[in-house]
């Protein structure tokens, strides 16, 4: 009988997470209709960072939370597919190499330098320099089995990352604005210099629908660098004869960049009508501002307070390099 009861309890609490992030992202479209140039996933993530300021929420309701911030986003973010054909995809994806090549290595290179004039951990400096590089926290849980890290160096990374993954939101749109970008150029800087694909999304689609788009595949593009990353650090550290896990592939290729491919094929082969698409768009963004409800509402100040200084410097110090880097090599290749 009291499992029973457990599991009630943990299922409403579960709802009620869940409704929380909904009711969240309710009140940020509103506010967003208001102030487009700010958007509707910017202004639920901010809410979200408030609320867990005053009360951050616990219990069951974390697990309704966590459902909205990964679930929810991945579903938000395979939809996005929809939106253009494979072969436009397939296009922008390739148009974004230089960029996302010279980034990737500008970021690598650096976190190993910086990270060890800064003393931080081999294993740490790695964490955040892959997660800055690659894709937040998708690349650095597929790097923590392979250089066995330990859970506090995977726990910094996590919160280092999220900072400037928040920061970004806010901050990227109003420099697009600043160096009168295009919704292409912003794209390709979105995709390029922002880590985790909920930040990517939310700042792509608060400056354009065309920038979102463009933005959405330039991550992804970028997502799939775990894979020959992961397996060149697997090499390495069985080289120097320590151990490490690979993972399986499936963890390497997140569902939803196939999910994404798949409905790109889809709508090559059927083409949706423009009020469809429409619909689609409005939906996707709903989800991504639900997702950034969620986001917010995880926030843990103390897990940031207690990563210290070292690690955020270097986390701080990754950032705007890759962001410069981004700009310097999109203007190197003509990109505006």
């Amino acid at each position: 009988m009291s499992s029973h009861v457990t599991r009630r309890r943990l299922s409403a609490g579960a709802v009620a997470g869940t409704a929380v992030c909904l009711a969240v992202a309710a009140l940020a479209t509103l506010a967003g209709h208001l102030t487009p140039i700010i958007g509707a996933p910017v202004i639920g993530l901010v809410i979200g960072v408030v609320i867990a300021v005053i009360r951050r929420p616990a219990g069951a309701m974390v697990a309704g939370i966590s459902f909205c911030s990964h679930q929810v986003l991945q579903v938000a973010v395979a939809s996005l597919g929809l939106q253009l054909t494979l072969g436009e995809a397939v296009s922008s994806g390739a148009r974004s190499l230089p960029v996302l090549v010279g980034t990737l290595a500008i970021c690598l290179v650096a976190a190993g330098l910086l990270g060890y004039l800064l003393s931080v951990r081999t294993q740490l400096r790695t964490l955040i320099g892959v997660g800055t590089a690659i894709c937040g926290a998708s690349a650095i849980a597929a790097v923590t089995p392979v250089i066995e890290a330990a859970a506090a160096d995977v726990a910094y990374a996590f919160s280092t990352v999220f900072l400037f993954n928040a920061v970004a939101v806010v901050l990227f749109p109003l420099i697009g604005h600043l160096l009168s970008m295009s919704q292409n150029a912003f794209g390709l800087f979105a995709g390029t210099a922002i880590n985790d694909t909920s930040s990517v999304v939310a700042a792509g689609y608060v400056y354009g629908p065309a920038a979102g788009q463009h933005a959405v595949v330039v991550k992804l593009t970028r997502t799939l660098f775990i894979i020959p990353i992961t397996l060149f650090l697997a090499l390495r550290r069985s080289r120097a004869g320590h151990g490490g896990r690979l993972p399986q592939f499936t963890h390497l290729v997140p569902w939803f960049v196939v999910a994404f491919v798949a409905a790109s094929a889809v709508v090559s082969i059927v083409p949706p009508s423009g009020s469809v698409r429409s619909a689609f768009s409005t939906v996707a963004l709903f989800l991504v501002t639900v997702a950034l409800a969620a986001i917010g509402l995880s926030t843990d100040v103390a897990g940031l307070r207690r990563t210290g200084p070292r690690p955020l410097l270097l986390g701080a110090m990754l950032w705007v390099l890759v962001s410069v880097s981004s700009l310097a090599l999109a203007a190197v290749s003509g990109i505006r």
